[in-house]
């Protein structure tokens, strides 16, 4: 059955399977982006170094963030290409969801590559002139990890043994990465077909309006004997004589 004339085709309803592919795609940026924020918070490395007796060796923990200060950065990013997919459409929304793959790529390479002993020593040097700082300002340069009495920055040198804990945690990272990836993945093929924010705001469509007739062709119409107010047509024919 066709539409009348002067109104609007039917919207094509959304199915449930774009609505679940959507869910799934911004829940799998959510989940990989905040898994590589927590595996850079932990701790990758410590190095111990020796002191002069009688005072103990100091300890410092050197997290992923210390190490790959990239990676973390990158999964915020991952986040916030999350809220263009939801505010974009078609082409727009494509490649929000491929800059967040190249994301995720770029995090997974930051993560895989090596780790010297002499990185680990540098950040384990930031680290511990920070920590220190922040005891002394706090009045509790005692008792705060890798500090030495008087609140004076521990000294971590070349001679420190580096020990790398990050059994867990950059594993973690790279899981992470690869679920940012295929999240954008999803994003860029499957995307634009997907619900969009703003399409609840949008007007609907008006149906076409006829412009009124003038005052001459409503008299010519009422002088043939057809109805001017019947927009149908139907009643547009002259009556013959009686």
């Amino acid at each position: 059955m066709t539409a009348l004339r002067g109104q609007a085709p039917p919207a094509k309803p959304t199915g449930p399977r774009p609505r679940r592919e959507y869910a799934a795609g911004l829940i799998l940026g959510a989940v990989g982006a905040g898994l590589v924020l927590l595996s850079v918070r932990q701790g990758w490395a410590r190095v111990a170094t020796p002191a002069p007796a009688p005072l103990p060796a100091s300890v410092v923990s050197v997290s992923g963030q210390d190490l790959v200060p990239l990676a973390g950065a990158l999964a915020l990013a991952a986040l916030a290409s999350l809220a263009a997919v939801i505010a974009t459409r078609r082409l727009a929304r494509r490649l929000a969801g491929l800059l967040m793959a190249a994301f995720g790529v770029i995090v997974a390479v930051a993560v895989c590559l090596p780790l010297a002993a002499s990185d680990v020593l540098g950040s384990a040097r930031v680290s511990a002139v920070s920590q220190a700082g922040s005891a002394t300002a706090g009045g509790a340069a005692a008792g705060s990890p890798g500090s030495v009495p008087g609140g004076a920055a521990p000294g971590v040198t070349a001679v420190g043994h580096v020990t790398m804990t990050a059994a867990l945690w950059r594993p973690a990272a790279v899981a992470g990465a690869l679920i940012i990836v295929a999240a954008g993945l999803l994003v860029a093929w499957r995307g634009p077909a997907w619900p969009v924010m703003s399409s609840r705001y949008e007007l609907p469509e008006q149906p076409e309006r006829r412009p009124p007739a003038d005052s001459g062709a409503l008299w010519d119409a009422l002088s043939s004997g057809a109805d001017p107010t019947d927009r149908t047509g139907a009643g547009t024919g002259q009556h013959g004589p009686d």
